[in-house]
Formats: structure tokens, sequence, C-alpha cells
């Protein structure tokens, strides 16, 4: 499918190409403003520089709004494109897109641009645009837009509808009308459905629903993420503490937001950024050295750790044989654990951090006994030594057990200071439940070794 797509986009970009180079401008606009929004931000991307110098200057500052709306790239690539016009005309685009994607924009810019392009813009859009920037990034305030549709209670159904009408080009989402009071105060929401289907003469407040769910403008985006998902809302209104509307973010935004908060999580787990799978080979191994190195280096401590038993491992060369399997197992019961608890710790919980740890601890018991019993039963079976078998199985289980509960504290601690579990590394935790799980097994196979050594 992904292929069809890319072959599609390519041949699309070849035959607007020809267009411009035979001078067929009408035609070009017309087989352009065809293609979804989305298509048109992936061709004129796709288009050779010489080619773009053409083709915005034969497109409307709408169109251009339309295409830097759309553009799937990173904003530091979006900023390169947007410069290769004049200043002005940059300035012009910026204006005519929606809010909420030209203060990123801005933001992605260095100080002195951005006050470039701020000069050239009107009072009233600098203002608008600069209460946006100062939101902190990753917050319901940096991700809404300014485009919403506002009425008095008082107002009747024609009235708005003709609002409706006449702002349907600018507003982002026009499935909710947002009723506020004589402050801006948000009092209620009315949905475009509800316009529709009461008569032109009632008044707005006797169809207004004044059970309205909003965020605070301070309010984390995974929080206002799970509220979108929770609700099935098309958009969520944004508030300030006096209940002032502010914005609104529509759904459009928030799955940028899974997409983004997904990306960090898998970053995470992975310890390699998975932001860009269109890397090189060459950018995709520089990305992932340092870490590796990083680990290579933790990665001999366990080594060092085996070293200091050395002793007992020349007196029962056996015991090599399971170091493996009972490390392994160990991270990968530690891994488990981890993804688990980044994954409830970012989406919420009614629990409470005392039962999240409860259930896990108990969850650990019986996978500990389980995999401790299953390489008992096999390490007998093998080697016919019952006490080599009890203490392999034994070091198995409870380095399941201080593994699963060692990665569950983890991003609990850091979620108890106010801090993004995902920031969590999984490889790291996974190289310290190995130094656990050595330490567990070799003290335990020292303590017993006389108990299996020359049977």
């Amino acid at each position: 499918m992904e292929q069809d797509n890319d072959q599609q986009l390519k041949e699309t970009v070849h035959d607007l190409v020809n267009l411009i180079n035979s001078g067929q401008d009408d035609e070009f606009m017309n087989r352009f403003t065809n293609l979804h929004d989305f298509e048109k931000g992936q061709v004129y991307a796709a288009m050779p520089e010489n080619i773009r110098e053409v083709a915005w200057r034969i497109m409307d500052d709408e169109t251009l709004a339309t295409i830097f709306d759309n553009l799937e790239v990173d904003p530091e690539e979006i900023v390169e494109l947007l410069e290769e016009m004049p200043a002005q005309k940059g300035a012009d685009i910026l204006v005519a897109m929606f809010a909420d994607n030209e203060a990123d924009l801005l933001q992605a810019m260095p100080a002195r641009k951005v006050a470039n392009y701020l000069a050239l813009m009107p009072a009233d859009e600098v203002k608008e645009v600069k209460q946006l920037i100062n939101y902190d990034d990753e917050t319901a305030g940096a991700l809404m837009a300014t485009e919403y549709l506002a009425v008095k209670k008082s107002e009747k159904v024609k009235e708005v509808l003709i609002q409706v009408k006449k702002q349907a080009e600018e507003a982002e989402s026009i499935i909710y009308v947002y009723v506020v009071d004589e402050e801006h105060r948000l009092i209620g929401v009315v949905s475009l459905r509800d316009l529709l289907t009461h008569p032109d003469d009632m008044t707005i407040d006797s169809i207004t629903n004044t059970r309205v769910i909003s965020v605070k403008a301070d309010s984390d985006q995974k929080d206002v993420a799970q509220v979108v998902a929770d609700y099935n809302f098309f958009s969520v209104p944004v508030i300030d503490d006096e209940k002032h509307l502010l914005g609104i973010i529509t759904v459009d935004d928030i799955v940028d937001v899974i997409d983004e908060e997904a990306v960090g999580d898998y970053s995470g787990l992975a310890a390699v950024d998975v932001s860009d799978t269109d890397d090189s080979a060459w950018h995709s191994a520089v990305k992932r050295i340092p870490w590796l190195l990083t680990l290579l280096v933790l990665g001999l401590a366990s080594t060092v750790l085996v070293g200091l038993f050395e002793h007992t491992i020349r007196q029962a060369p056996i015991l090599a044989a399971f170091i493996t399997i009972i490390a392994g197992t160990a991270g990968n019961a530690g891994t488990q654990s981890l993804a688990l608890a980044i994954r409830h710790f970012g989406n919420g919980s009614d629990r409470s951090g005392f039962k999240n740890l409860l259930s896990e601890f108990i969850s650990a018991i019986v996978l500990a006994v389980i995999g401790g019993v299953v390489l008992y039963a096999v390490t007998l079976f093998w080697q016919g030594n019952q006490s080599l078998a009890i203490a392999v199985g034994l070091s198995l289980a409870l380095s399941i057990l201080a593994s699963s509960v060692l990665a569950h504290l983890v991003p609990a601690l850091l979620n108890r200071v106010n801090v993004d579990p995902a920031i969590v590394n999984g490889p790291l935790v996974a190289t310290v439940c190995d130094w656990a799980s050595i330490l567990i097994y070799f003290s335990i196979a020292t303590a017993m070794l006389s108990q299996f050594v020359g049977k």
C-alpha cells in the first residue's frame, strides 16, 4: 500500500512539473487544487526547488497556507521551504495559516527570524500568535487553535447559522459552536446538528448543552488526548482559570500528539530515536552508537560481576551454562514490567500507586514461580542433580521477582515526582536487571555449592 502511494506521489509530481515546464499554469493550478489537502503538502515538498520557485508565484496565499498547514515533515524543514520565498510572502502565508500551526512554525525558528516575520504581520495577528508561543510545549495552550465559532446565548438559531456559513472557511472546526457570556466565559456548547434540527427563531440558550467538557491551557497534552479519546470528541475547548474561552484543540492535533507520545515511548524503551524511519544507514548508525557504546560499557560490569565468582564457577563449571538464561529471562521480565508501568502511568489510572505496585508484585510472584519450576524441572531432567536444579530454579524465580518490581518502581518514582516515566531507558533497565540477577544467582549458587558439587 505504501509503495503504491509513493508511486502515485511520484507520478503526480512528474505530471505537475511537466505542466509548469510547458507553461500551462492554469492547468497546473486546476490539477493541484483538486488534490486532497494532505496530498498538496506532500506534492509541494517533493517538487524540485526550481519548480517550487515557480509554483509559489502562481499560487495565492490561501493555497500556500493550506500546503504549509499540511506538511508532514519536521518544522525545521518547513521553515526552510518558507525561506525560499521573500520575507513578506512568508509572513502573509503564516497569517493565513491556522494559528496553532503558525505558532509551531515560529517556535522552530531562530529568534532573529521570528522577529523579522512578526515585524511584517498585522498588529492583531502578532498579539495573538505571541500568546500562543508563550505557552509551554506539550500543553493544551501550545496545541490549541484560535479559529473557532463562539456566540452569545441570546442569539437565534438563524443568526448563528449565518455566522457558521461566514466562518466556515476560517474556523478550524465548526462541528461545535461554543456559547459564551458577555465576558467570553464558556457556558455551553451547541452542535451543528442541533442548529440544523431546531426552528430558526429559537434562541441558542434553549438548545445549549451546559455540561461542557473542557481543558485548562496548562493541561498536559497527554491528558488532553485522553479526554478526547474518552469522550470521542472532534474538538475540545481550552479555557483559563476564570473559564474564559481561549481556543479549541481538534482531533487531528490529538492524533499528532498520540503519534508523538508513542514515538517517545518507543524511543525510550529501545534507547534510540525512532521518529525518523527514513534515515540513511549512516545516520541511523550514528544515532544508535552513543547508547550502544554506553550499554556496552555497562555490560562489562556484568562480566566483572561474573568474574567475582570465578572461584565458584571453577568448582562447578556447569553454573556458567545458566548465566545467559537466568539473566536474559530476568531482563525480559523487567522490560515487560517497565513497558506496562510506562503505559499505565502515561494514561493514568484510577488505582493508587500502592495498589498498582501490589498488583505487579503478585503478577511477578506468579511469573517467578512458573519460571523457577520450569527451569528446575529441565535442569533436573538434564543434569539429574536436584540440588543444582533447586539452585538455578530458585535463582531464576528470585531474579524475575526482583527485576519485575525494580522495573516497576523506577517509572513509579518518576511519576511520583511529576517526571514523565517515558524517559526511562529500556536497555538500561534490562542491564541493571542483569546485574541483580547475576548477584542473586551466584550468591545462591555459592551458598549451596557444597550440596551439588561432585554429585
